[in-house]
């Protein structure tokens, strides 16, 4: 069973699972996936040598990827126990202290970068800066420690959450709750400032709430001294964009109310959900809060009391002198508010804020060097477009180039389907350029008149034509003498014309991928680029760079492979692409994307994070894409959000990042803005069969089957062997109730690929199953589920043995669907298929069995396993008849992650508590998002079958109403299930409509 149906794309369009969440490795409770996880720290008796490391001779053995394996003893003394996080400067892990028989945490430093004298400098500074703040909010770092070349700081180990994990579980908190919270980070700053130490990172993440409410402020590793010379540099921006004061996003020198502002931000989003200065960017935050004050509190909320808000409010003035002068009185206004420790406040306690002086104007500083200001911040360039009063700019209109094979006179096939990928990457280089996808252009040669497997000029050129790209660029490489010569001619696809030629020659092999940049630059000019040869070649850096040209050459046989839908040789291509030379990015995010397609997602975000380590070697295009492409497989949908959000910013027209973008959307289940944004995909490429193909998902995830069914048929307009159409149009046809032809399209499927009868198999299965046809859908899944055991395809067995306990279910059979959802199990531990068993279990009144896997979800690091552990407590809840505990974790549920099932059970209780108002309304939204219910995973595996319950309770809520109408609900349920006279639920109806 294949693991997802919405395509994600890669580096070129690639297959990748979308919704089907990747799972974290689960780590203690203080684990975080930045670079400094929760964690307190530990004082240590180890001498340290004049430097401030202290040396142990012991070699610690790393993994191949520099990780340390659990058992690993560090220094003959500390013994790694998990990897807790992980980001630029190095990785942090639990372990135990063996001599002083303890829990402690390990910071240690990249042994690639323990040769840069600054780096070690700022981990020295971070230790100097903690052993100055003494305070019980303050976590603090005690020892430098060496082992044999692996430098360290060892850090006491704190269970416990940052304020970030606790806003994704509650949403928010009360005003009350959140004082007292920032009241201790108020204490914690007055000690640090008092230091002459300026935090400048303050966010949620670096604020920690142990088991007993304690706050704790972490991660002093980028503050900096306020007194010590060469230390605070005006122009030096350093910090989290979301929670930087106005001056800090001007790289101005920073004072102590700098800090204040950061925590004013964190205080108004534990208080309201969300930033004040909220945008799709962070650049664009930045930039809002140079501009424009925060709107007040009450304001948005007029259950939040005008004196909270005025605290806020001043907290967040954007000119340092209108702030609060102190952390000190920050804290004094808070306790004041709470009414608490009395003696402390003094004369203020019955005192309004002071009156605060009048705002003066922002732009004391010049908009443009202001932005400039932002722009460098964001590592972006400075188009003239953004001046004011400069001329107006138009956009380019997008241009889409197919590279073809080039010709090698050389003999040495090492130089075959080498070279064009790495052109492709240099002709993106300009924003409006997008490179067709080679793999499609081969697949559309192969249906020609004349089928070939060759991207020759001819062929080219006809696919060109046939799909509206406008220009096709061919090339040549040959040897003389001891040079290599290459060149390569833009087309236009129509003429033949010529639109622009160049040529240049390498000494050797190797430097010939240095010469693409300079090839493409003519070209690009030819095409509209006004960016001059220099900064393109500027911009191109390190990322055509290779350790060897046979790196170069496993790249491409990968991407060959990988677009042939040969998974497993391609990532094997990838794996030897990135053994040839450790720092090929390119070959680490082709691992993670193949990876993804094989439903490895582990494996998926560990080439992610290795992608990630070498971006350096990436042009900025494809920064922006493979950090949403490791946003994707860590399941972080709004990062996803906001990295392809910034990449269609600067470059508007890329094809791949727009349709990305939709996904990243429908893994946040907002499915009409999923829609939207594959619509504008395919209006960049209106022939890009995975553009409208997710368009067409999405238009059914949205409700809108006719706008689905009509994208699903141009998709098998555009490629007649693409199974995806058949499936979005099967399921625009089930949402307009047409079931007949939703039949004989699946049956089409069957025919199409063994994919496409793998995913037609669940289709008929899962169809069988909406009409009642119970004893065939079992029929169907059994054998189905013996056949993917004995092809060893775990996930598609687990798939099948998940469908086939709900069908039992629906048959009242308990003990045989206990058995298939164990079954399922066996197969897979997804969160997808715990979450099924775990409803299974509570169904067949195995209760402790589900809580077990409720609690199993819930240590995951993700939203939506968080929301499904929600989910199966609040089922346990209501089965418990404790409605009030069942709605309480049913709304957190829905907090997390706005699902469809979060409305189904919401139904389900207020029917049950006789609330049939409240009951009508969510299952009134369940049949308006039905679309939902196609795929409620978004992996492939349908699961439409759920929504006929929904009539039934509905017909069961307008009867309590007593509306005369209640029949029409209870028929809609016997026009489907009626039929097949299977379902137990049938005599009840028809008793209930006196039939």
């Amino acid at each position: 069973m294949p693991s997802s149906e919405a395509t994600f794309v890669g580096d070129e369009p690639a297959k990748q699972p979308t919704a089907s969440k990747p799972e974290l490795p689960n780590g203690a409770k203080a684990a975080s996936k930045g670079e400094d996880p929760q964690a307190a720290f530990v004082a240590t008796s180890t001498p340290a040598t004049p430097e401030g490391w202290s040396i142990s001779n012991t070699r610690a053995p790393a993994l191949p990827q520099g990780e340390f394996a659990p058992g690993t003893v560090l220094g003959d003394r500390y013994e790694i126990l998990a990897l807790l996080g992980q980001g630029g400067m190095g990785a942090v892990y639990k372990a135990r202290d063996t001599e002083l028989d303890r829990l402690v945490a390990l910071k240690i430093i990249r042994p690639e970068l323990t040769t840069n004298p600054e780096i070690l400098k700022r981990f020295k500074q971070e230790l100097i800066l903690a052993r100055q703040v003494t305070h019980r909010n303050v976590i603090r770092i005690f020892d430098l420690g060496q082992a044999d070349g692996f430098k360290f700081i060892t850090m006491e180990y704190l269970e416990g959450q940052d304020l970030r994990v606790v806003l994704r579980e509650k949403g928010k908190l009360t005003p009350e709750a959140a004082a007292r919270v920032i009241l201790q980070i108020c204490r914690a700053l007055e000690a640090a400032h008092g230091e002459g130490v300026i935090h400048r990172d303050l966010k949620p993440q670096n604020i920690m709430l142990d088991a007993n409410g304690r706050a704790y402020v972490m991660d002093f590793g980028i503050a900096r001294s306020a007194y010590l010379p060469g230390m605070t540099q005006t122009g030096a921006l350093v910090g989290t964009p979301e929670y930087m004061s106005p001056e800090q996003a001007k790289g101005e020198k920073l004072g102590e109310r700098s800090d204040l502002f950061s925590l004013g931000v964190i205080l108004y989003e534990l208080v309201i959900g969300q930033s004040p200065y909220y945008s799709d960017t962070p650049l664009a935050t930045l930039w809002k809060r140079l501009q424009e004050k925060a709107k007040p509190l009450c304001e948005i909320d007029p259950a939040i009391p005008k004196a909270f808000s005025d605290i806020v409010e001043k907290a967040l003035e954007i000119e340092p002198e209108n702030r609060f002068a102190s952390a000190n009185e920050f804290a004094q206004h808070l306790e004041s508010w709470l009414g608490i420790s009395p003696s402390m406040i003094g004369s203020i306690t019955d005192q309004a804020l002071v009156p605060l002086p009048a705002q003066k104007p922002i732009w004391k500083y010049t908009a443009i060097g202001a932005l400039a200001l932002l722009l460098a911040f964001a590592g972006l360039g400075l188009p003239k477009k953004f001046f004011p009063g400069s001329a107006k700019k138009t956009a380019h209109e997008p241009v889409s180039v197919l590279v073809a094979d080039f010709t090698n006179h050389t003999g040495d096939p090492i130089f075959d389907d080498t070279l064009e990928p790495m052109f492709n990457f240099a002709l993106e280089g300009a924003s409006f350029i997008n490179a067709f996808n080679r793999g499609n252009a081969r697949k559309l040669a192969g249906q020609l008149p004349h089928p070939t497997d060759k991207l020759d000029e001819q062929p080219a050129r006809l696919v060109a034509v046939s799909q509206g790209i406008g220009a096709v660029v061919t090339g040549e490489l040959s040897r003389r003498g001891d040079q290599y010569s290459l060149s390569a001619t833009a087309l236009d696809a129509v003429s033949g014309n010529v639109i622009a030629k160049a040529e240049a020659t390498a000494e050797t092999k190797d430097a010939l991928l240095l010469t693409i940049p300079k090839l493409a630059a003519p070209i690009r000019k030819a095409l509209g680029d006004t960016t001059s040869e220099s900064a393109q070649l500027q911009a191109a850096g390190g990322a055509f760079t290779a350790a060897s040209l046979e790196a170069v050459h496993q790249y491409g046989l990968a991407m060959n492979q990988q677009f042939a839908g040969n998974f497993a040789d391609a990532l094997k291509s990838f794996a030897k692409a990135a053994e040839l030379d450790p720092n090929f990015a390119r070959a680490y995010a082709g691992e993670a994307a193949v990876a993804g397609n094989l439903g490895q997602f582990q494996d998926a975000e560990k080439y992610s994070k290795l992608a990630m380590g070498h971006v350096d070697r990436m042009t900025d295009r494809e920064r922006y894409r493979i950090r949403g492409l490791y946003y994707s497989t860590t399941g972080n949908w709004q990062k996803c959000v906001e990295e392809y959000s910034e990449l269609m910013k600067l470059y508007p027209v890329d094809n791949i990042g727009q349709t990305n973008l939709a996904i990243c959307f429908a893994g946040m289940h907002k499915m009409p803005r999923a829609m939207e944004e594959a619509r504008r995909a395919v209006q960049i490429a209106p022939k890009q069969v995975t553009a409208r193909m997710n368009f067409s998902l999405y238009a059914c995830y949205s409700g809108d089957f006719q706008t689905c069914e009509q994208e699903a048929r141009e998709v098998q307009k555009l490629s007649p062997i693409y199974a995806e159409g058949y499936l979005d149009l099967a399921y625009a046809q089930l949402g307009q109730g047409h079931l007949p032809e939703a039949a004989k399209t699946y049956q089409e499927l069957q025919k199409v690929s063994p994919r496409g009868a793998s995913l037609a198999t669940f289709g008929l299965a899962n169809l069988a199953l909406y009409e009642g046809r119970y004893r065939e859908a079992i029929q169907i899944l059994e054998k189905s589920a013996s056949a993917d055991v004995a092809a060893k395809d775990p996930d598609g067995a687990a798939d099948g043995f998940a469908m086939l306990s709900q069908a039992q279910l629906l048959r009242r059979e308990k003990q045989a669907a206990v058995a298939a959802a164990e079954k399922a199990l066996a197969s897979s531990q997804s969160p997808k298929i715990r979450f099924l068993a775990a409803r299974t279990f509570l169904e067949a009144g195995e209760t402790a069995k589900a809580r077990k896997l409720a609690t199993s979800l819930g240590a995951e690091l993700l939203a939506d396993p968080q929301a499904y552990s929600k989910l199966i407590l609040g089922e346990v809840a209501f089965k418990e008849h404790n409605a009030q505990q069942a709605l309480q974790l049913l709304t957190e549920a829905k907090n997390l992650a706005d699902m469809w099932l979060v409305h189904l059970d919401l139904g389900l209780v207020y029917l049950d508590a006789g609330a049939f108002a409240e009951a009508d309304s969510e299952f009134d939204t369940c049949i308006k998002r039905r679309g939902e219910a196609l795929e409620l995973f978004d992996d492939g595996m349908p699961t439409y079958s759920y929504v006929p319950l929904v009539y039934y309770y509905q017909g069961r809520v307008r009867e309590g109403l007593k509306s005369p109408g209640f029949a029409d609900s209870y028929k809609v349920y016997l026009s489907i299930r009626g039929g097949a006279n299977e379902d137990p639920l049938l005599s009840e109806i028809r008793r209930r409509l006196g039939q």
